[in-house]
């Protein structure tokens, strides 16, 4: 089965060494995603989630799906505590970005992410027809 690799620099650019997004079959496999480089890099996990969840909405449009297309996310956050402070407004974006049509959710707390101010990664799993 044909694997196409995809970095979209235009929505959220990718390290040298990994795919944005790999598509095998109707499969789309969407790398961590972070808000980094934008003005919510250092802000509230609640603004770092909306750039967030806007880069991997606009992945999978540019991959000719849409955010209710995404069967399963995997969240990580360096503060597990500090991300429920929040839930009010998360949940407010989940339901914008996704529209009802949540996907299937993983909570992960690490120590941290790639770069100083990065509070929350995502990475998704969606399914395109």
């Amino acid at each position: 089965m044909e694997k196409i690799r995809n970095n979209h620099p235009d929505i959220a650019p990718s390290g040298s060494t990994f795919s944005r997004s790999v598509k095998v079959g109707n499969l789309l496999f969407v790398a961590g995603c972070t808000a980094r480089g934008t003005d919510a890099q250092g802000q509230s996990m609640t603004e770092q989630l909306r750039v967030t969840l806007d880069r991997i909405a606009g992945i999978v449009r540019a991959e000719g799906g849409a955010p209710s297309d995404i069967v399963k996310i995997t969240t990580f956050v360096t503060s597990v505590p500090a991300w429920q402070e929040q839930r009010e407004a998360q949940e407010a974006l989940f339901a914008e970005c996704f529209g009802g049509q949540y996907p299937a959710s993983t909570l992960v707390e690490i120590t941290a992410l790639a770069e100083p101010g990065l509070d929350v990664e995502i990475e998704a799993i969606a399914e395109i027809s």
